[in-house]
């Protein structure tokens, strides 16, 4: 097989030239920071995600954009939605060549012997399972073309234990198990798995993530965020366009010899 080598020299806006990439979760926070990223690289945009509105929203706004872009409403969790995301991606643009699944929950804030059994296998349905179903379904396409890159979101804390998120971190640690085990299955047919770990990114949904966690122990959620910077080798949080630079070098053939990889992106809190 012949090596896929890129030069350094490629124009950053030619690195994803007219490859189908589904994102799933794509319709805020990190899902639509890679979205405009890969838009920008010449991708065409798949995005899923439950909420309706702030999907049409970032579909509406990437056309704006001047990108090609289809919204397709999705429960990862579904089986019957994710092949109805598939079936919809291939009559609209007849190919997959990227697969970001992006879509996740933070899932409850407890300790364990407080967690109930469906909170924990609503956690698994949508952070792990969705992975496992839509990563099913577009391998047949990436297979039968000789092509095709897998990005599952992951956490550091898909590497550490986290107090009173377990299902979250056990979540995010299979799906490194996940990662790994399936690039092995599929190298053979030039198609890469890997995974980004995002500690805290700048946002919306990590101040509510850390909130809850300052009220089950009952400090000031400023602690928190205080607490992270202090452990970041760079002392700072970082931003969504970083973590989805790493998930652009990932899809490109920059990355050309990765595959089954986890790379964090936390400023220097996790690096193992």
């Amino acid at each position: 097989m012949e090596s896929p080598m890129v030069t350094a020299t490629i124009n950053p806006q030619q690195l994803l030239k007219d490859q189908v990439t589904i994102i799933t979760g794509g319709n805020g926070g990190l899902g639509r920071a890679m979205a405009f990223k890969f838009a920008e690289a010449g991708a065409h945009l798949v995005l899923a995600a439950t909420n309706r509105h702030t999907l049409e929203q970032a579909r509406q706004d990437l056309e704006l954009s001047g990108t090609t872009s289809l919204a397709i409403s999705c429960d990862v969790s579904s089986p019957m939605d994710i092949q109805r995301l598939v079936d919809m991606t291939m009559e609209q643009f007849g190919r997959i060549d990227i697969l970001v699944n992006n879509a996740g929950i933070s899932g409850p804030t407890k300790a364990v012997t407080e967690i109930s059994l469906a909170e924990w296998n609503h956690t698994m349905d949508v952070n792990l399972t969705g992975a496992f179903l839509a990563s099913q379904a577009v391998l047949p396409s990436m297979i039968s073309q000789g092509k095709g890159h897998i990005i599952n979101i992951s956490s550091i804390f898909g590497k550490r234990g986290y107090p009173y998120r377990s299902a979250y971190a056990a979540s995010k640690w299979a799906l490194i198990g996940f990662t790994q085990t399936l690039a092995l299955e599929v190298g053979k047919h030039n198609v890469r798995v890997n995974a980004i770990c995002p500690g805290p990114l700048k946002g919306d949904r990590i101040e509510r993530v850390w909130q809850e966690r300052a009220r089950v122990r009952n400090i000031p959620w400023q602690a928190i965020e205080e607490k992270m910077v202090r452990m970041a080798a760079l002392r700072r949080i970082p931003e969504l366009e970083e973590a989805a630079n790493v998930a652009l070098f990932l899809a490109s053939a920059q990355s050309s010899a990765m595959t089954g990889q986890a790379l964090n992106v936390s400023a220097g809190t996790e690096m193992r």
